[in-house]
């Protein structure tokens, strides 16, 4: 009888010292959730400023209606040139620098839009000239050929060249090429590089 409560006292005691050296289990871990906080100190990249648009290239055309036709694009030149009218227009009666009418050359997406065209906008003033700039005005059947926004649009209001390079028969179908110039450029000679885009846009390139 002692033996069995001997046994059973020893076995009790064994499962109690078992269940008390069992070490304490950990909490589980969850698994890890987005950081919002981290998210919100991650600096943020400020946006670009945007790109100012600047007047790139513009033409200009004065027939002997005395009209002032206007283009911001060589193509709406060109095909001015090449058919003796603009497929769409904007027109400003008595605005040109002398009073004539203004039209300018326009595209489809300016119609669309209902926003000013190239053109207007830099007949305007609210484009500032690129530093690349290049343009021409077509008058007295001669092109005269500009580096300079300023250049050109004076030229186009009063018809004054102070300096310029004169190529006779070097335009298409013979035409003469004035380069038109200021005292500086002129003192360098030829500008080589208004000629090479002369050339350049009418071979498509």
């Amino acid at each position: 009888m002692s033996t069995r409560y001997l046994t059973g006292a020893a076995l009790c005691a064994a499962l109690l010292a078992g269940c008390a050296s069992q070490p304490a289990q950990p909490p589980k871990a969850e698994a890890p959730k987005a950081d919002a906080a981290k998210a919100e100190a991650k600096p943020t990249t400020a946006a670009a400023p945007a790109v100012q648009a600047q007047a790139s290239e513009f033409y200009v055309v004065q027939p002997e209606d005395g009209r002032y036709y206007a283009f911001g694009s060589f193509k709406l030149y060109q095909d001015y040139l090449a058919h003796g009218e603009a497929a769409l227009t904007r027109t400003r009666i008595g605005a040109g620098p002398t009073g004539q009418t203004v039209v300018f050359g326009i595209t489809n997406d300016d119609v669309k839009s209902g926003q000013p065209s190239v053109a207007e906008q830099i007949y305007d003033g609210k484009l500032a000239s690129a530093p690349n700039f290049y343009g021409e005005v077509f008058k007295g059947g001669r092109y005269y050929v500009f580096d300079n926004l300023k250049a050109l649009m004076e030229f186009a209001a009063f018809g004054e060249v102070p300096y310029a390079y004169t190529d006779i028969g070097a335009g298409p179908n013979g035409a003469t090429v004035v380069w038109v110039m200021d005292k500086e450029s002129f003192a360098k000679g030829k500008p080589t590089q208004r000629m090479e885009r002369f050339r350049a846009l009418r071979a498509g390139k």
